[in-house]
């Protein structure tokens, strides 16, 4: 039985069964262990009443008697001897007593059968229709001592509640076992329809979700798949995106590449046209190994669960190394650059965080314009470290200052500028994000673009 159904059903089966054999258990411990006695108790009292209404009436016909109390709805046996008597009522099964009893009742003593007789079970003990299964009290009529011995006559007393018990028990079983039907329906539902939703998130069909409003933990697993499948129906579309992307940004390359290269093999191609579109192509090649490199650094940054490296290292010394390191196209532009750091460290991978201080100043010298400035600063509070680089560019519209960190996306005046494969500030964020910062974008007080990244001096665990 395979089926989460099949086995509900069955382990419900099981436990319904299993409480049955349970409870059956505790009657037949309360029974041995309280009722026993005190039904015994309660019939030896009855027989006493009896045998004292006999004694006090000496004229008393004794059989008419004791047919009248067999029609009430006992089963008795009189007798003055060992080995014979009268039976009264309905007939017993087992019409033997253990030896001696007789002869200890008629010499005065009580006999306690209900509460000796040796039963493992409630069911044998309480509906044993057997002799032995009696209260027996001496009494003496005719001037002679008797016994009598009685039990109530379950056949008659109880044979309407007998079907009406087994009337009821059925009708719990069958009841409960349609129940459990219905309910193992009503809760493997939702899961059946969270399977079939699986196979089509599965084949990248993310529409026609199962909308399962409950307020328990299936409810909670729809909640949760609902919201799973639509991060996969992001990442779905992020992933094409990505791929429509790449493979433009790789084409266009190409194709100047190969236009140019069929323009070189013109045999009469003068010298002059030859260097400019030999520099075209190595232009174009140099662009494709930046964005190859990048998408290996961006890949390997997905890839990545915590830092390869932790070590503790002065964000401002690699600052000043990073502008020493880009001094060029800064001076190629006469553009001023003002590092203004204060000593500060932080816990992380070294050369991460120098590609991004190397992203965010080759932005700004390829947006600042000639003569222009850029401010790069560095201050430590008591848990952060903040750096934020500022320049005189054209900035970034409020509008585009979130996406600009998304894949390949780039401003038109980024396009404007030439430049560019729409992966630095994304690559920034994501090894910001690894060190548990952040990174954002800005307007300075000169007007142009304005980067703040923070970051914890202790990586959190």
């Amino acid at each position: 039985m395979k089926s989460l159904y099949g086995k509900f059903v069955l382990s419900s089966v099981l436990v319904l069964a299993a409480g049955l054999v349970l409870s059956y258990l505790i009657v037949n411990s309360a029974y041995h262990r309280v009722m026993k006695e005190d039904n015994d108790a309660k019939h030896v009292a009855i027989a006493g009443s009896m045998a004292g209404f006999i004694g006090e009436n000496d004229n008393l016909d004794l059989d008419r008697y004791l047919r009248t109390q067999a029609d009430a709805g006992y089963i008795l046996y009189a007798t003055d001897r060992e080995g014979g008597g009268t039976f009264y009522g309905g007939p017993f099964d087992d019409q033997t007593l253990p030896p001696g009893t007789v002869e200890n009742v008629l010499s005065g003593e009580i006999y306690h059968g209900m509460r000796d007789l040796p039963a493992e079970t409630f069911w044998a003990g309480y509906f044993a229709n057997d002799l032995a299964n009696t209260a027996g009290v001496p009494f003496t009529y005719d001037g002679r001592p008797h016994a009598l011995f009685i039990r109530p006559d379950i056949a008659l007393l109880f044979n309407e509640l007998h079907w009406l018990t087994a009337i009821m028990l059925v009708s719990i079983a069958v009841i409960g076992f349609l129940a459990v039907l219905l309910t193992a329906k009503h809760l493997i539902r939702p899961l059946t329809e969270l399977t079939e939703a699986t196979n089509r998130v599965a084949e990248e069909r993310f529409t026609d979700l199962p909308d399962i409003r409950r307020a328990d933990e299936i409810g909670q697993l729809s909640d949760s798949f609902r919201r799973m499948a639509g991060k996969l129906a992001e990442n779905d579309l992020a992933r094409k995106a990505f791929i429509s992307d790449v493979s433009h940004d790789f084409q266009s390359p190409l194709q100047n590449m190969k236009g140019y290269a069929t323009l070189l093999m013109d045999p009469e191609l003068s010298a002059g046209r030859r260097l400019e579109y030999a520099e075209i192509i190595r232009s174009e090649s140099s662009r494709l190994s930046v964005l190859s490199g990048q998408l290996l650094v961006l890949t390997s940054i997905d890839q990545f669960k915590e830092l390869p490296e932790h070590n503790v290292f002065s964000v401002s010394e690699q600052l000043k190394e990073t502008v020493r390191k880009s001094r060029w196209p800064f001076e190629e532009k006469g553009i001023s650059v003002t590092l203004d750091a204060e000593e500060a460290s932080v816990r992380g991978d070294r050369e991460l965080l120098g590609k991004v201080w190397e992203n965010l100043l080759s932005n700004a010298a390829k947006y600042t314009p000639e003569g222009g400035e850029v401010l790069i600063g560095v201050s430590g509070a008591a848990d952060f470290v903040t750096v934020t680089v500022e320049d005189s560019g054209p900035g970034i519209p409020p509008g585009e200052r979130d996406r600009i960190f998304d894949r390949f996306y780039r401003s038109d005046k980024a396009r404007s500028a030439g430049g560019g494969t729409g992966l630095g500030l994304s690559i920034a964020k994501g090894v910001i994000a690894l060190h548990g910062g952040t990174i954002s974008a800005g307007e300075s007080p000169a007007g142009g673009a304005r980067f703040t990244v923070t970051l914890p001096k202790k990586r959190p665990a």
